[in-house]
């Protein structure tokens, strides 16, 4: 008896078909890299001058609770204005895009640079990778339709989109991940490697000038964890499916808050009074619950038993708030970095709570949970929460915990919303 996929082969795509997809991928690789590392460079230089000379020439603390409500309310200000006078307004309202954007006239990318440049300098709780991919995104379709005018205008959208993700992470696992995801169930020409071949080479080279020139790495330096026993298999089934439901009350209330700061109508409203908003959120939860939060995890890493039980707590909740305040008073920047920290802090309040637990278990489940819940993206879960404790032990408890956090999350509604408000399923 045969089945179908014995009757019809699957059609291949032949390597002439593919070379021609290498120049134009490692052109995009660099250029997505270069644009990424530029705007990082530049958002660092000035968040040096706002955070410490600024406040050191003037002999203020530098992360003291006024010099924070200060810096975020101008920071408002002055993202505001951008979004206000800028050509396109700086992209469309970051609460109605995702990862993956259509590309954007190329008036509009230079108040998009700006806005996030200034986001990320200026201490709002958003990442850089939202409105970098959709700057790379816009440009590579704009120069690739006039470099190479007879190649799908997809092709750009998704090397673009690729190559920042290699570009973010410092490896091409994460954008084979992503783009593998956004294949599943589509019908395509050729073999799935076929699909991925031009993308890979961009993540790959993405990541690779990324890494050459900056870098990276994402491994915390937590206690070696090597090898599972049940109590970490419980502890990773409870932290990651209880971070599930805490990202999931962020996700039902963001419609609220959108509204609310919707009902303000101006950008020059709206961002000032989400910069006051963050400013005392960061009062209250200290200087590490600002940023992106790449670096303060790193921080929270290097000693996860320097805070108690409670301060941990703090720093969830209020991170968690500032992640849903940023992302619906129209700051332009994405939720995954943000998501890793809150991971993280309630993965290391379980291990505050519970001694039992490992760092790295409850740090790693903390992440897979909050990022199952806010960018309902598996792999990308899985992935970054693996590649925090650079333990291959740890895989097959992510693994079995990402189940019942899964089943929390599917079906439900998203971190994103429809242009008339509503929230996306």
């Amino acid at each position: 008896m045969s089945t179908d996929a014995q009757a019809a082969p699957q059609e291949t795509t032949p390597a002439q078909t593919l070379l021609p997809l290498v120049v134009p991928a490692l052109v995009t690789g660099v250029v997505c890299s270069l644009l990424f590392l530029g705007v990082s460079e530049l958002a660092e230089q000035l968040q040096n001058v706002l955070w410490k000379d600024l406040p050191d020439a003037l002999g203020i603390g530098g992360y003291s609770s006024l010099w924070m409500i200060v810096m975020l309310t101008a920071t408002g200000v002055l993202v505001g204005l951008v979004v206000w006078k800028a050509p396109g307004h700086a992209g469309p309202d970051p609460a109605t895009v995702g990862l993956a954007s259509g590309p954007l006239p190329p008036l509009v990318l230079p108040g998009l640079l700006v806005a996030t440049a200034l986001m990320l300098a200026g201490g709002p709780s958003l990442g850089p990778e939202n409105p970098i991919i959709a700057a790379n995104v816009g440009l590579a379709f704009w120069l690739g339709s006039k470099a190479m005018p007879t190649a799908p205008a997809v092709l750009w959208g998704t090397l673009a989109e690729a190559a920042t993700l290699g570009a973010l992470f410092g490896t091409p696992v994460a954008a084979a991940l992503v783009i593998s995801e956004a294949l599943a169930g589509k019908p395509m020409k050729g073999s799935l490697w076929d699909a991925l071949f031009a993308p890979l080479i961009a993540a790959a080279t993405g990541a690779l000038t990324t890494t050459l020139v900056a870098h990276p790495t994402f491994d915390l330096g937590l206690p070696s964890f090597t090898r599972p026993g049940w109590s970490d298999l419980l502890a990773a089934l409870v932290i990651a499916s209880a971070a599930a439901v805490l990202g999931m009350a962020a996700v039902y209330a963001f419609p609220f808050t959108h509204t609310a700061f919707g009902r303000l109508r101006h950008p020059m409203l709206m961002l000032p009074v989400g910069g006051l908003v963050l400013g005392l959120l960061g009062a209250l939860g200290g200087h590490l619950t600002l940023f992106k939060g790449l670096h303060e995890v790193a921080e929270l890493a290097a000693d996860p038993d320097g805070w108690s039980a409670g301060q941990f707590a703090l720093m969830t909740v209020v991170k968690l708030a500032a992640l849903l305040i940023a992302a619906s008073c129209g700051f332009r920047g994405g939720r995954i970095f943000p998501a890793v920290f809150i991971g993280t802090a309630f993965g290391l309040l379980a291990h505050a709570l519970v001694p039992g637990v490992a760092p790295a278990v409850g740090v790693s489940a903390g992440v897979l949970g909050i990022l199952l819940a806010i960018t309902r993206q598996g792999w990308v879960s899985l992935f970054v929460a693996a590649v925090l404790v650079a333990s291959p032990a740890i895989l097959t408890l992510l693994c079995i915990a990402s189940l019942p956090a899964w089943l929390l999350v599917t079906g439900r509604p998203q971190m994103q919303l429809h242009d008339d408000g509503t929230a996306l399923r």
